[in-house]
């Protein structure tokens, strides 16, 4: 039974450094805009229309933040991404 204070003492400082750093690790998992290039070189590498797939994936990168992952579909990762259309109501981003 001694040893009970110390063991609530240890759950109680335990969250306060979870609730503490938890953005923090979430700053380190978010897209930054310099990281775009790499994700849409790779988005971009299956296409046979690379330069119009960067320039497009680059934009819509820059503005949400995300890539879906692989080279084709998975576009409900990133809602902003999949979201984003044309003025013809097609989508913006490959």
């Amino acid at each position: 039974m001694a040893g009970r204070p110390y063991t609530s003492l240890l759950l109680v400082v335990s969250l306060l450094l979870l609730v503490t750093l938890a953005p923090v690790a979430e700053a380190y998992t978010k897209l930054r805009p310099k990281d775009c290039k790499k994700k849409c070189t790779y988005r971009c590498s299956a296409t046979s229309h690379k330069k119009p797939c960067m320039f497009f994936c680059q934009k819509c990168c820059a503005k949400c933040l995300c890539v879906p992952p692989g080279v084709y579909g998975n576009k409900q990762v990133c809602p902003c991404y999949n979201n984003w259309k044309t003025q013809e109501g097609k989508p913006k981003c490959p």
